[in-house]
């Protein structure tokens, strides 16, 4: 099954509710170790529970676990473990975007069938360029995995480029424009794309 029919799927059986992970620092209560990699597990886990059967999707933000180092991204790695188990459906906000080499190791850490981090789609910006987005993209048709492409953000500062006109059209909407196939290789049974 597609990525996107999939969290069509969990939308239609939990509503569509998106349950973010973003443990930033100093709000993680002393209850689960606070401000801590032991403490973001304890939490994420936590969290986990109180999500499983209520909604059908988490969407963790890597830099809050990021920057804790290996133990941080260790935490992440149990989070995640314990959301497949539970069968949430996890968008990785991660952001990631870079050209060659370094788009494959983006891949090989979230989408790839062994990844560390196994996500079910992964955030990705596009203003690199098209072939930034290919081996993700690649990826999630392999793997039935979803790509989430960032085009117009809900950021004040978006609008420094984002809305900037480019022929007569905003520059997201351009993006959009260019990644209609994109678009088309990732549809689902449903009609919709991840």
């Amino acid at each position: 099954m597609s990525f996107a029919d999939r969290l069509i799927a969990a939308t239609d059986e939990f509503g569509p509710l998106c349950v973010g992970l973003d443990p930033h620092a100093g709000r993680i209560p002393d209850l689960f170790g606070g401000d801590t990699p032991e403490g973001l597990e304890a939490w994420g886990l936590a969290m986990i529970e109180a999500v499983k059967g209520r909604a059908g999707v988490i969407k963790p933000q890597s830099a809050f676990y990021e920057r804790h180092g290996w133990q941080g991204m260790r935490a992440l790695a149990t989070i995640l473990e314990a959301a497949r188990e539970a069968g949430l459906t996890v968008l990785m906000d991660a952001k990631r975007g870079d050209i060659g080499s370094t788009a494959e190791g983006y891949v090989s850490a979230f989408l790839a069938s062994d990844a560390p981090f196994p996500c079910d789609a992964l955030t990705v910006n596009p203003y690199m360029g098209l072939d930034t987005l290919e081996p993700h993209v690649r990826a999630a048709e392999e793997h039935a995995k979803g790509v989430i492409v960032l085009a117009r953000t809900s950021n004040p500062g978006s609008a420094d480029f984002q809305s900037r006109s480019l022929e007569g059209a905003p520059l997201f909407e351009r993006v959009v424009e260019a990644l209609a196939p994109m678009i088309e290789r990732l549809k689902g049974e449903s009609g919709w794309s991840g």
